[in-house]
C-alpha cells in the first residue's frame, strides 16, 4: 500500500469507521465450536428493537465523511424477522451493505430473492472445512457442508457476489489450500480469512503458532496472484507480509524468507490449481483493524472495537456511535499506534497494527503485542537474557 494512500486511509479513520457490524442478534440455530458470539437457539433479553435500529442506522448514515458499510451479522442475522425492514430503511439512508446469515434453513431462496430485491448484493457466508468431516465437526450438524455448498451455488446463481469467510485455526490450516481450490470452483471471488482469537466458544480450540500463520499468510498472498480477493481478520500482519512479498513478484518466497513445511505443503497444493497465476500479486486487503475503521454493535447496543475484544466502549442507546466512535479514549490510543512491545516500535505499525483482541485475549494488555506475529516472537528470544 502507497504511503499516501495509507495516510489518507488513517486520517479518515479518525473521523468514521469503514466497516460497522451490527450483531443484529444472538440467536441461531447452529453451534459452532468455535463461536464468537457464543450464539444459542433463542435471542437474548435486551436486544435492539425495531425502532431502536432505525436509530442506530440513522447514527451510522449521519456520521461524516463516506457512509461506511453496514455488515448485518450475528448469530443469524436471519433469526431477526424484521431484518428485511431495517435493511429496507439502511437502504433509503444511501447505506451500502452486506449480511452474513448463517447457512440454516431460514436461509432459501425465497429470502435470498428478497434480500436481492431490496437492493443487496454482498452476503458472507462460512465454510471452515475442505471436506464434510472437517467442517461439519466444527459446526456442530451433519450435511452441513453439502448444505453450504449448496447455498453458495445458489448465491451465485442469483446473482450475489460470493464472499466466503473461513476461520483457520490448528483443525483446518492443512487444507487451506484445498479450501482455495473448492472457492474458485465454486465462483468464490472474495476470501475472507479470520484467524481464529479464543474467544465464546473458540476459547476451547486451538489458534495457529506464529510459525504457521506466517507460512498461511504466505500462501494467501500466493493466493491473489489467481484473481482471489483476499482479506484478513484479527491478522493484520497480513499486509506486512504483502509488503514484505512484493519487491519479489512471484519469485518462490522460501528463498528470501524462512518458512516452514507447512508453506511447503499449502504451496504444492496451490501449485495443482488450473489456470494462471501469472497476475501480479497484489494488496486488496485496507490497513483496518480493531477500532481502527472498524466498529461492532453488540445484540443490546454495547460497543466494541471488534467482535472479538469484549471491552464495552459505551451503547448506542444512549450515546451516537459517532461520538464513541471518534472520542473514546482507547480507539483513539489504538489509532494513534501507542502500542506497548514490539507492536510499538514496528516498522509496520501504521500499516498492520497488530490484532488487540489477540492481545487482550492472551495477556489482558490490549495494547500489548499480538503473540500470533512472528516478529513478537522473534523479538522476545532476542530480549531473552544468557544463559
Amino acid at each position: 500500500m502507497r504511503e499516501e494512500t495509507l495516510t489518507r486511509a488513517l486520517n479518515r479513520y479518525d473521523q468514521s469507521p469503514h466497516l460497522v457490524f451490527w450483531e443484529t442478534t444472538k440467536a441461531c440455530s447452529l453451534a459452532c465450536r468455535h463461536c464468537r458470539a457464543s450464539a444459542q437457539l433463542d435471542a437474548l433479553p435486551g436486544e435492539l428493537s425495531t425502532q431502536e435500529g432505525f436509530a442506530l442506522i440513522d447514527q451510522i448514515a449521519d456520521m461524516p465523511g463516506p457512509s461506511p458499510i453496514l455488515v448485518f451479522t450475528g448469530g443469524d442475522c436471519f433469526a431477526r424477522a424484521d431484518l428485511a425492514r431495517l435493511i429496507g430503511y439502511a437502504r433509503s439512508r444511501g447505506l451500502r451493505l452486506g449480511i452474513a446469515p448463517s447457512v440454516t434453513d431460514r436461509l432459501t431462496r425465497e429470502a435470498l430473492e428478497e434480500m436481492y430485491a431490496l437492493g443487496v448484493r454482498s452476503v458472507s457466508i462460512s465454510l471452515d472445512g475442505a471436506n464434510p468431516e472437517s467442517h461439519d465437526t466444527l459446526r456442530g450438524i451433519p450435511g452441513h457442508f453439502d448444505k453450504t455448498i449448496e447455498t453458495l451455488h445458489m448465491m451465485r446463481d442469483l446473482g450475489f457476489r460470493l464472499q466466503v469467510n473461513t476461520t483457520v485455526m490448528k483443525h483446518n490450516a492443512r487444507e487451506m489450500a484445498e479450501i482455495f481450490s473448492l472457492l474458485r470452483e465454486t465462483g468464490v471471488s472474495i476470501w475472507e480469512v479470520f484467524f481464529l482469537v479464543g474467544v465464546g466458544r473458540g476459547i476451547q480450540i486451538l489458534e495457529v503458532d506464529p510459525a504457521d500463520a506466517e507460512d498461511i499468510c504466505h500462501f494467501l498472498v500466493d493466493a491473489t496472484s489467481y484473481g482471489m480477493t483476499v482479506r484478513t481478520v484479527e491478522a493484520p500482519f497480513f499486509r506486512r507480509v504483502q509488503a514484505e512479498r512484493e519487491p519479489f513478484g512471484a519469485e518462490d518466497p522460501r528463498s528470501h524468507f524462512e518458512l516452514g513445511e507447512l508453506y511447503g505443503a499449502l504451496r504444492e497444493g496451490l501449485g495443482r490449481e488450473e489456470g494462471s497465476n501469472d497476475r501480479p500479486i497484489r494488496s486488496t486487503t485496507l490497513a483496518t483493524g480493531d477500532g481502527r475503521g472498524i466498529i461492532f454493535v453488540g445484540f443490546d447496543g454495547e460497543v466494541h472495537a471488534s467482535g472479538f475484544l469484549p471491552i464495552a466502549l459505551g451503547n448506542v442507546k444512549s450515546e451516537s456511535l459517532g461520538d464513541i466512535y471518534t472520542a473514546n479514549p482507547l480507539l483513539t490510543t489504538i489509532r494513534s499506534g501507542q502500542f506497548i512491545g514490539e507492536c510499538g516500535r514496528c516498522d509496520y505499525r501504521r500499516l498492520c497494527g497488530g490484532s488487540r483482541a489477540r492481545a487482550f485475549a492472551r495477556s489482558g494488555e490490549v495494547l500489548g503485542d499480538d503473540p500470533s506475529c512472528i516478529r513478537t516472537r522473534v523479538a522476545r528470544r532476542i530480549a531473552l537474557p544468557l544463559a
